[in-house]
């Protein structure tokens, strides 16, 4: 019996289970509800997967790096929640949409989304990164949970236009207590919406335990809405990506919204102006090395007979070029001009912003060279 055959409604039955495929040591564990969605996944297919995490993980190495040495005005480090991103992402349909926050740099990756393009926001040079027509893709949101209403909104207008489309809209377990998350969950139900509500539990909102948000699974939350949870390993990629395949299919059968619980950790700071020395141990930063995703997924190639040494060898030379490009492309991200702040705020013309513009414009007058405006339009433009 083939995926497409199956409607997995065993799995969407076991919200207080913890999926899981392959263990923290690489061993593969058999599932007959999951295994059928990944049959595909050879050793090629694996090591894949593999080089996609060891490369994002670089990816953000490198950008943590270029914020310390002021290239960047920010990040939100992704480390320790390659498996969750690449796994769903991977899943995805080239049609398919996605709606991200600001952490899901490896979505952006895998949609198509280059260096430069990535980094642009987070240099403090542009609103937004890309055209999100461009990648299926929207730019990030930071304000908390918003996404998630975006994502719904997409999903019945596919539905409307009796497409098979779907689409997924990324979030952490902080953004679970938002009323645009609950909202969105409200009208996905309502309306049969095909959106995968995918939540990257990574145990701390900021300095917040996530215990303090919930006494259940965050699966279990989406059960009040009518919505099917699933509680999947997050660090974990197969089981990641089965998951949301099975969600995505049953979103194009019409058969409405899945709520996915991915449980991972966020390994670095919340963002690079975070200290988590202050509110986490070391003791449990060490519990979630032994869970790393892209060991395990190591230590399953190994077993298998792989090359392992080639496999890394050859994702270390991939992450190599991408730093590469990564930092060339800081280089190439000029500073916008002082007045474009005022580009695309509004569709039509506006005429309280018109007046910002010609006021700005006469402060800007004010000096005398290039070097004088420069100051204050970096300001105003970030």
């Amino acid at each position: 019996m083939t995926p497409s055959d199956r409607h997995a409604t065993g799995l969407l039955t076991r919200p207080d289970e913890f999926v899981q495929l392959i263990t923290p040591t690489g061993e593969r564990r058999s599932d007959p509800e999951l295994d059928p969605w990944v049959a595909d996944i050879d050793t090629d297919a694996l090591s894949a997967l593999h080089r996609d995490m060891v490369v994002v993980r670089r990816l953000d190495t490198e950008a943590t790096a270029l914020q310390r040495q002021g290239q960047l005005g920010l990040w939100p480090p992704l480390s320790g929640q390659e498996a969750a991103q690449i796994g769903s992402a991977r899943a995805l349909r080239e049609d398919d949409f996605a709606f991200s926050s600001y952490r899901e740099h490896a979505v952006a990756w895998v949609r198509g989304v280059g260096p430069a393009d990535l980094l642009r926001v987070w240099r403090g040079a542009a609103a937004s990164g890309w055209n999100p027509y461009e990648h299926g893709m929207a730019v990030p949101q930071i304000i908390i949970g918003a996404q998630a209403l975006h994502a719904t909104g997409w999903a019945m207008g596919a539905r409307w236009d009796d497409t098979d489309a779907a689409a997924v809209a990324y979030f952490g377990d902080g953004a679970t207590s938002e009323g645009d998350v609950n909202e969105a969950l409200v009208f996905a139900a309502s309306f049969d919406a095909p959106v995968v509500f995918f939540c990257q539990n990574n145990q701390w909102a900021i300095s917040e335990p996530v215990g303090l948000q919930s006494r259940q699974p965050l699966a279990r939350r989406a059960d009040g809405f009518g919505i099917p949870g699933v509680r999947v390993d997050g660090n974990d990629v197969l089981a990641v990506m089965a998951t949301t395949r099975i969600a995505l299919d049953r979103a194009r059968r019409g058969e409405g919204p899945t709520f996915i619980e991915a449980v991972t950790y966020r390994m670095g700071p919340h963002t690079t102006a975070d200290d988590p020395k202050r509110y986490r141990g070391e003791d449990e930063l060490a519990e979630w090395r032994g869970r790393d995703p892209i060991a395990r997924v190591a230590a399953l190639l190994a077993a298998s007979g792989a090359d392992v040494a080639a496999v890394e060898r050859e994702a270390g030379e991939e992450a190599d070029r991408m730093a590469a490009d990564l930092r060339t492309a800081i280089t190439s991200i000029a500073d916008p001009e002082p007045l474009s702040v005022f580009d695309h705020v509004y569709a039509e013309p506006h005429a309280h912003l018109d007046r910002q513009r010609e006021h700005y414009t006469r402060y800007l007058g004010q000096f005398d060279d290039a070097a004088g405006a420069a100051a204050p339009a970096r300001g105003g433009s970030r």
